[in-house]
C-alpha cells in the first residue's frame, strides 16, 4: 500500500486541502506539503496525527476497502484458543466443520 496514496485518497473524499489536514491533524503545513511533493512515507507519529484527524485507527487506514471485522467476546476467546493448536488439531476442526455443511 502506498501510505501518501492512501493519504490523498482521504483527502479527496472529505475534500480536504493540505492546509486542512495540518489544521486537522496539528502538524506543520510544511510537513504535510513535503511528504506529497517528496512522496515521503511519514513516521508513525505522523501517521497517527493523520488518522486521529481522519477520525481513524491506524488499522482501519491499512485495512483494505476500510472494511475491519470486530470480534465479540465469545468469538475472541474461540481466536485466542486457536492459536495455541497445532497444525493437526486445526485440521481436526476444519474436517469437523466441513462436517457440519
Amino acid at each position: 500500500m502506498d501510505v501518501v496514496q492512501r493519504i490523498d485518497e482521504l483527502m479527496k473524499e472529505r475534500n480536504w486541502s493540505e492546509y486542512k489536514l495540518a489544521a486537522e491533524s496539528g502538524l506543520a503545513s510544511s510537513t504535510i506539503a513535503n511528504m506529497h511533493r517528496r512522496n515521503t512515507v511519514p513516521s508513525i507519529s505522523t501517521l497517527e496525527a493523520i488518522c486521529s484527524a481522519f477520525g481513524l485507527s491506524l488499522a482501519q487506514f491499512f485495512t483494505e476497502g476500510g472494511n475491519i471485522v470486530q470480534l465479540n467476546d465469545e468469538q475472541m476467546q474461540l481466536f485466542r484458543r486457536w492459536l495455541t493448536l497445532t497444525d493437526h488439531q486445526k485440521d481436526l476442526i476444519y474436517k469437523i466443520i466441513d462436517e457440519m455443511k
